[in-house]
């Protein structure tokens, strides 16, 4: 992944102020972010998007892609300009079907100046006509948009819509998706959500996807290239799209033993998390150098190194636990990914104990043993990990770790209640590392700032619980590996580069 931290800038406002007529005068430029301190220039300040429309053209032989966004709005303030975050070149841009000024700023920014200023509350419609070659662009030095012998894919954390649509893009802005993508017969363009239509003309064929429920910008995704497409309903009535690059060589047999049994595996977690809160699942294999998989809300991203080894059916647990936590309840600020990470790989341990494997206790135990006092792992806080340890090991197994001593601490009535509750308490919204802790202790009746402050934020290894220590102390040797261990490490780097 990407993470940048980019000091903010500093302009002179006071002699603009002085060309902005006295009826304006109200009126100010939304912020360059959103107010993220992890990233300060992701997302952007004064309104709030309710819908992108997304009708596109793409070319994969010179990789260039055009498209009209069209964005529906609110102001949030009296607003004399504001941004989007954006790379590809743009020809028109206009507010409320009148032309507006637009101008580039930064590493990202896209700064519309509409024909009047808008008052706080003002619904607003943004038409975007953009082109380009993805492929050419860079931004802090990185681009996160990745080709492929046949087509391209966009597909990466903390950001990717920059390389395909303007957006306000962060998490804390989620919206609903059309997605519209013409490409040369032959050629397939895979979304977010459901295929509502294809329709072919004079060697294009048009995809039409829809994603009904409110989805964060980094959640989007689009593939495009030659690929073997397999549908089917899981047995909770789930329908099910899935996609693999006709040209995955050794890994092909692998990747559909794995993706393959998603619909099984989103009934399986149903038990835990509660009802699934998408239309659709799934996810695509497309030949990709890259090594992650990725959340990308109801179709996952993977890459063919995902199984590499054979199948991996842990992996697709993990992101699939991600459409509960992460995609439907997704975090305030990027500080809060524990409540994606910590709780996807405490699933992958929930699935360890069902295939019989080794329990969560016994996974829990083997990672608290297997790092000693002065390791570096205790250093970095699940709770906030700071942008250069965002995806760190210790995120994801020591945020698990901490969810198992929630587990220890509330019992497991409790427990089960809490992680099958929260899911829907904040369906399709928003919630911090506080908020689950204010539910958590809701739920079971019992304080808990203590436990949070000890296993999610102080930099140092957490004193073993007096019964299970004692345990622990007992045996000769360290815990044993259990089974699903080499597995479920394998998936340190799910969301590495």
């Amino acid at each position: 992944m990407h993470r940048r931290i980019i000091a903010p800038g500093a302009l002179a406002a006071a002699t603009l102020l002085l060309a902005i007529p006295a009826s304006a005068a109200s009126h100010t430029p939304g912020a360059p972010g959103i107010g993220d301190p992890y990233y300060p220039y992701y997302g952007n300040g004064g309104y709030d998007v309710s819908h992108y429309d997304l009708r596109l053209q793409y070319r994969p032989a010179t990789d260039e892609l055009a498209g009209t966004a069209t964005i529906q709005a609110r102001t949030t303030q009296d607003l004399s300009r504001f941004d989007l975050d954006f790379l590809l070149d743009v020809s028109e841009v206009r507010v409320n079907g009148a032309k507006a000024a637009f101008a580039t700023s930064g590493e990202h920014e896209l700064q519309i100046t509409p024909k009047t200023p808008l008052a706080k509350g003002t619904p607003i419609t943004v038409v975007v006509r953009y082109s380009g070659v993805p492929s050419t662009k860079k931004a802090y030095g990185f681009s996160t948009w990745h080709r492929t012998p046949d087509g391209a894919v966009a597909a990466d954390e903390p950001e990717a819509a920059w390389w395909w649509f303007p957006s306000n893009d962060h998490p804390l802005d989620k919206a609903t998706y059309d997605v519209s993508v013409a490409v040369p017969d032959g050629t397939q363009a895979i979304s977010n959500g459901t295929l509502q239509s294809t329709t072919s003309r004079l060697g294009w064929t048009r995809y039409n996807w829809r994603q009904n429920k409110p989805q964060a910008t980094y959640l989007a995704t689009l593939a495009l290239g030659k690929f073997d497409i397999t549908t089917g309903t899981s047995d909770g009535g789930i329908p099910v799209v899935n996609a693999y690059s006709k040209d995955l060589g050794d890994n092909d047999g692998a990747a559909r033993a794995s993706v393959e049994r998603t619909g099984e595996l989103v009934d399986w977690l149903t038990r835990y998390f509660g009802p699934y809160p998408f239309g659709s699942a799934g996810g695509y294999v497309p030949n990709t150098t890259t090594g992650y998989a990725l959340e990308t809300q109801t179709r996952v991203f993977y890459s063919p190194k995902q199984f590499a080894n054979g199948s991996n059916t842990s992996v697709v647990v993990h992101e699939l636990a991600h459409q509960w936590y992460g995609d439907s309840v997704s975090l305030k600020g990027w500080k809060d990914i524990w409540i994606n990470e910590g709780f996807a790989r405490y699933a992958q341990w929930l699935w360890s104990e069902h295939e019989g494997e080794g329990t969560t206790q016994e996974l829990a135990d083997y990672v608290y043993a297997s790092h000693p006092a002065d390791d570096p792992f205790w250093k970095v806080a699940p709770g906030d990990p700071g942008p250069e340890n965002q995806f760190d090991a210790a995120v994801y197994d020591r945020g698990a770790l901490a969810i198992q001593a929630l587990r220890d601490e509330i019992g497991d009535d409790a427990f089960f209640a809490v992680l099958k509750g929260w899911p829907q308490d904040h369906a399709y919204g928003n919630a911090s590392v506080a908020d689950f802790r204010k539910y958590a202790e809701q739920v079971s009746g019992k304080s808990l700032s203590t436990l949070f402050d000890t296993w999610l934020f102080q930099p140092a290894k957490p004193a073993a619980p007096a019964a299970r220590g004692a345990t622990i102390a007992r045996q000769a040797d360290a815990p044993a590996q259990p089974k699903s261990w080499k597995r479920i490490e394998a998936t340190n780097d799910v969301h590495g580069g």
